[in-house]
């Protein structure tokens, strides 16, 4: 499949952006990482993991966050991974897992690891706001306002969601 990534700072202004860069952990993204990814400019690989305790479901997703705070997303999606093979019935790493595919512009990975999120936990405030964030980083400003709706109708007072709402509504209205 060709990349189907498309650049989120041209089409909604570089502030904007990078607010929305921001907003990540908010939003409470993860990653998954399946084997056949490839991590294009980042500066880890999966292959490249070091000796850390990713025996239990625990050690991996401690250090999967850790990685993924620290901006090493080929490292998170790989822990990510080992997480959803230790615990497969654990949401954050799924959540985790699909953040880290988004970061690193594998969409593709994403939207099977969000589909895998979705059988879990059906239609929940967060499946909603985080696919609504991977669509906005692909430039679909309509799928993901659609999404963070259906977050808003789920929890009304979510300031989060909020403001991912706000983030889109002016440039979606702007670019008409």
């Amino acid at each position: 499949m060709k990349d189907t990534r498309r650049h989120g700072a041209g089409r909604l202004g570089l502030g904007v952006f990078a607010l929305a860069l921001l907003a990540l952990p908010l939003a409470g993204c993860t990653t998954f990482f399946a084997g056949d990814s490839s991590f294009g400019d980042n500066k880890l690989l999966a292959a490249d993991l070091p000796e850390v305790p990713t025996n239990t479901a625990d050690g991996a997703l401690t250090e999967a966050r850790k990685h993924f705070r620290n901006s090493d997303f080929g490292y998170s999606a790989a822990l990510y991974k080992r997480v959803v093979e230790l615990s497969p019935n654990d949401p954050e790493g799924y959540v985790g897992l699909a953040a880290s595919y988004d970061r690193l512009g594998r969409f593709d990975l994403a939207d099977r690891v969000y589909a895998s999120l979705y059988q879990i936990t059906g239609g929940t405030v967060q499946y909603y706001n985080n696919i609504g964030y991977s669509y906005m980083l692909r430039g679909n400003l309509t799928a993901a306002l659609t999404s963070f709706r259906k977050a808003e109708r789920l929890d009304p007072e979510n300031p989060v969601i909020a403001a991912n709402i706000r983030m889109l509504a002016a440039p979606t209205a702007a670019s008409g």
